[in-house]
């Protein structure tokens, strides 16, 4: 499923964490790590190029040491160049299937320097992104918490969505325990004119949920949950992850109701920046 993965090296409150918690990943049949710091040019004044340098590069190594420990092959680059071009470029290039960034909202260098490092990679992403979070970010014990152990499916039932639930129908197939899919009815879209018809919504909607559910309880040993509900999508969904305790939220991008082009303002990219949980984005057609 992800056999080969690129991970973009930070460093952040939480980075060894995060990188520990890539071992999860091997569930998915990871077994390779392309590790990658890429330095965006004119981002780092002269003057404190090298000292920043210096710390990155001692962070590097020890992360791409803790990747051998957990074993994976581990490959790494440093490279100077715009990021959102080039982990692109460089994961097609090294046969990647899966980029995997970490998610805190905060960096020990700040975001003055990364510019939000993590969404510079989620917007020019043309493959599915990880958005992993620590346990310490997500308030769960690592000995405990794996990253599959409850999965959450929001969707809007467009094509897009379709697509990643795609996924979710693999991860099911390797092995992963819990699945609960979610769809909320947008106020906004509902309100006021078409409220009277919110019970004919609920009850289609929950036939299209039940046969994604007898689609991946058809593929292996796993338990699936189905939930409706009413109001704004990124609350309901935020309320839920909290909740239910989600370890792991899997989203298509650009599906109905989301903003062409960017993530800017679409549920997927507000979830991406407030879940507690990891997040895994699918991007869809994009023409």
């Amino acid at each position: 499923m992800f056999d080969k993965i690129l991970i973009v090296s930070e460093i952040s409150t939480a980075s060894a964490e995060m990188i520990k918690r890539v071992e999860d990943l091997k569930k998915f049949g990871t077994k390779e790590c392309l590790l990658a710091q890429i330095f965006n040019p004119g981002e780092i004044e002269a003057g404190v190029s090298d000292y920043l340098r210096s710390i990155f590069e001692e962070n590097f190594d020890k992360q791409e040491e803790t990747l051998k420990k957990e074993g994976f092959k581990v490959g790494s680059q440093i490279i100077s160049a715009n990021i959102k071009s080039e982990i692109n470029r460089l994961a097609t290039e090294e046969g990647c299937s899966l980029i995997v960034v970490g998610g805190e909202k905060h960096t020990l260098v700040g975001a003055l320097l990364f510019g939000g490092i993590a969404y510079d990679v989620l917007s020019g992403a043309n493959l599915p992104v990880l958005l992993m979070r620590s346990s310490k970010e997500s308030n769960q014990d690592l000995k405990k918490c794996q990253i599959a152990e409850h999965v959450l499916f929001p969707t809007d039932f467009s094509d897009n969505a379709d697509v990643a639930f795609d996924y979710v129908k693999e991860m099911v197939k390797k092995g992963i325990s819990k699945v609960t899919m979610f769809h909320v009815q947008d106020q906004f879209m509902i309100n006021p004119y078409l409220f009277h018809r919110l019970v004919e919504f609920n009850e289609i909607d929950k036939a299209r949920l039940q046969n994604y559910k007898d689609e991946l309880l058809a593929l292996g040993r796993v338990e699936v949950d189905i939930r409706i509900s009413f109001g704004s999508p990124t609350s309901e969904i935020l309320s839920f992850i909290d909740a239910a305790n989600i370890s792991l939220v899997v989203m298509g991008t650009q599906g109905r109701g989301y903003i062409k082009e960017v993530f800017l303002g679409s549920v997927s990219h507000n979830i991406s920046r407030h879940a507690l949980a990891s997040v895994l984005l699918i991007p869809g057609n994009r023409k």
